[in-house]
């Protein structure tokens, strides 16, 4: 079998109905497959190890079914599917279009007597017939064509012909979606960023079937302020379940602020097509700043508030330096170091100097909220203090979006058309019949609603016999030939179809 052959072969198959319902079917099968089983591109990497066995998760990952938007299968698939809708619809078009185009508005013998909706009204005049059957068309507002040919003048009449178009519609609405899935399996993301307040950074980690990667976004994100509100109980205290929380964002690019938003859950921050979500927040592990009252040898007091780094002074050759903090302290080698990010056991190093000599001074939450500075007769008392938020941003990157939303417009405008818009053509003419002799002939076809079809045929039969019978009840028309020059002059078409 030469290439032509097989190329036949590949496109007859294509584009078979038959071949596209069925990948239909499977696309739909893997979409609710990757609805139903958790995606880690949008759940919390643990939510997986709670929800599934490790041996099924193995499995789950191996398929590619924790991520199935993004697998290469389900790409090529949704590439398959795309490609024997565009074959069926070639194959198809060219009938399609003719039909469109080249409408049937004669009805020839061989037409009249297979049509299924045919009705015979018998006349006296062939002439007074058909201006009946043209009144009673404009009174149902259906637009009147006057065609001539051999057998004389007949009528046409379509509507919604475009509706014959709706499912190219349909067509084109999945060939949207689709490749809007496909540019958002090959280069969207989704990913998780986490910024203390004051932070600024543009990393975050993607995740993926393999696990999370760090990436960087295109510009930098500024968190200047990340809030909770809590629900109150009825005497107004904090229940400490939370309300809403938001973050006060900043988008830094080329070292200035271009856009500022203040984000909430399902309101997200939106910049060159990047959505950055309220996703979490919560404490994190830095200080904001801590209030000390200090006394020296004296007895003297006063109240210092320092932020981390910053220096206070004290008097005229001393001052404090709020050198460190550490959330979750252990000491070894004796010196000071932090388990983890989380605030679960604070220690605060302080720095005092005096004539050029430096005191450390260490406040150890757990034992106790003052520490000594023994050379200076000094006391240091922790009186309060305010911890740093963080915010959590759910990142994503869907640059296919714009095709999948229009494709789903143009999936319920196809539809609407599809089921709702009837494609009708109603015919008429004078015609000799064995039986009945002079009949005005009327007939008329549809493609969908066959019972709304039948109401308006019907309308249209009755209209124009109380039109026939109307013109019947006045003596007939003598002067032929002027009423004749008369219909020439109103005809808009003389082409013979």
């Amino acid at each position: 079998m030469g290439v032509s052959a097989l190329w036949t072969k590949f496109y007859k198959t294509l584009a078979s109905i038959r071949t596209g319902v069925i990948l239909l079917i499977i696309v739909v099968i893997f979409s609710a497959a990757g609805t139903l089983v958790m995606q880690r591109p949008t759940s919390e990497p643990g939510q997986l190890e709670r929800a599934y066995s490790p041996s099924t998760l193995a499995l789950l990952d191996r398929i590619g079914l924790t991520d199935v938007f993004h697998s290469w299968w389900f790409l090529s698939l949704l590439a398959l599917v795309s490609l024997s809708i565009i074959f069926a619809s070639l194959e198809r078009w060219p009938n399609a279009w003719r039909f469109y185009a080249r409408p049937y508005r004669r009805p020839e013998p061989h037409f009249r007597a297979a049509l299924p909706h045919r009705t015979t009204i018998p006349i006296r005049d062939a002439d007074e017939g058909i201006e009946a059957a043209e009144r009673a068309f404009r009174k149902l507002r259906l637009p009147t064509e006057r065609i001539s040919g051999s057998e004389g003048t007949s009528l046409y009449s379509e509507k919604h012909r475009f509706a014959v178009l709706a499912v190219y519609v349909i067509h084109a609405s999945l060939l949207f979606i689709f490749a809007g899935g496909i540019v958002d399996g090959l280069l969207g993301y989704r990913g998780f960023m986490s910024i203390d307040e004051g932070q600024t950074t543009n990393r975050f980690l993607v995740r993926t079937a393999k696990g999370e990667f760090p990436r960087t976004l295109p510009f930098s994100i500024r968190c200047d302020e990340a809030r909770q509100e809590n629900y109150k109980d009825a005497e107004k205290r904090d229940t400490g379940m939370p309300k809403k929380y938001w973050s006060k964002l900043d988008v830094i690019e080329n070292g200035q602020v271009t856009k500022t938003k203040q984000i909430i859950v399902n309101d997200p921050l939106v910049y060159r097509g990047i959505r950055l979500f309220q996703a979490s927040m919560g404490q994190s592990g830095t200080l904001r700043f801590a209030t000390l009252v200090i006394s020296d040898a004296a007895g003297k007091t006063q109240e210092v508030k320092l932020k981390p780094g910053t220096t206070a002074p004290l008097g005229p050759d001393t001052s404090i330096t709020f050198a460190k903090f550490v959330p979750d302290f252990y000491i070894q080698d004796n010196d000071v170091y932090t388990k983890s990010e989380s605030p679960n056991n604070p220690a605060l190093g302080f720095v005092v100097t005096k004539a050029g000599q430096e005191h450390k001074a260490w406040i150890f939450v757990a034992n106790g909220m003052t520490a000594d500075v023994p050379a200076l007769g000094m006391k240091l008392t922790l009186t309060g203090g305010e911890m740093r938020n963080f915010t959590g941003l759910e990142v994503s990157y869907e640059p296919g979006q714009w095709a999948v939303w229009t494709g789903c417009l143009l999936m319920g405008v196809g539809l609407v058309i599809a089921f709702y818009v009837i494609h009708m053509r109603f015919w008429a003419i004078a015609v000799h019949d064995e039986r009945q002799g002079l009949v005005l002939w009327v007939g008329g076809a549809f493609n969908k609603n066959k019972e709304g079809f039948e109401d308006r045929y019907k309308a249209l039969i009755s209209a124009i016999e109380r039109e026939i019978q109307a013109r019947e009840s006045q003596p007939p028309i003598s002067n032929n030939k002027n009423k004749k020059a008369k219909e020439s002059a109103r005809e808009t078409t003389t082409m013979v179809v």
